[in-house]
């Protein structure tokens, strides 16, 4: 896939789905305070399932023009949508502590997506928002790994989405470093949730 093509999917997006995408953002927003106030506990799981159905869906159906997004990025959102839903359910009395430093410093790399993009000379639509593929996966990340109970193959996957944020090098997406600051962290939270798994 070309930078061009890239760039082109992401305007077009951008273009199309802006309202939607104010609508969803603000979502995210109430469900973080619902979930750090601790006033619905898994408000924040369910609101993200729906948010990378969505971006299955809406993004990877309606926008994406290459098979590799098809039929490598359209089921791993599937799946985390569905892991966060089934999640919400399982784990639903899981309590969203508040985020220590690390967690936060991600949150707050997630809030200047857009300004990061813009300051790489990208303007709307040309700019990477909140409700896209990578910004969404790294907020799943901060967001997640404030609850105790973790689901070991959505940390699998989040992470190996995570680690895609090498692309932004190849497609001079530079703002995608903070994905691929994600998903180290992610990494680095998965290999702490083997080493319980095997002291168990």
């Amino acid at each position: 896939m070309k930078a061009e093509d890239f760039w082109n999917v992401i305007i077009s997006y951008n273009s199309k789905t802006w309202i939607i995408q104010i609508i969803l953002l603000v979502s995210i927003i109430v469900s973080l305070f619902l979930s750090y106030s601790h006033k619905v506990k898994s408000a924040a799981k369910c609101v993200l399932g729906f948010a990378c159905l969505y971006i299955g869906f809406v993004f990877y159906v309606l926008f994406s023009t290459e098979p590799i997004q098809k039929y490598f990025a359209l089921p791993l959102y599937f799946v985390c949508g569905v892991l966060f839903i089934y999640e919400t359910i399982k784990n639903k009395d899981d309590i969203l502590k508040k985020p220590n430093l690390f967690q936060a410093i991600l949150l707050v790399l997630y809030c200047f997506y857009p300004l990061v993009s813009f300051f790489f000379g990208n303007h709307f639509p040309k700019t990477v928002t909140h409700i896209m593929p990578c910004p969404i996966v790294s907020l799943c990340i901060a967001v997640y790994s404030g609850y105790k109970k973790k689901n070991k193959l959505l940390l699998i996957l989040l992470t190996i989405w995570g680690f895609t944020g090498i692309k932004s090098l190849i497609f001079s997406a530079y703002e995608d470093l903070i994905l691929l600051f994600c998903g180290f962290y992610c990494a680095y939270l998965l290999i702490g949730e083997l080493r319980k798994t095997k002291k168990n």
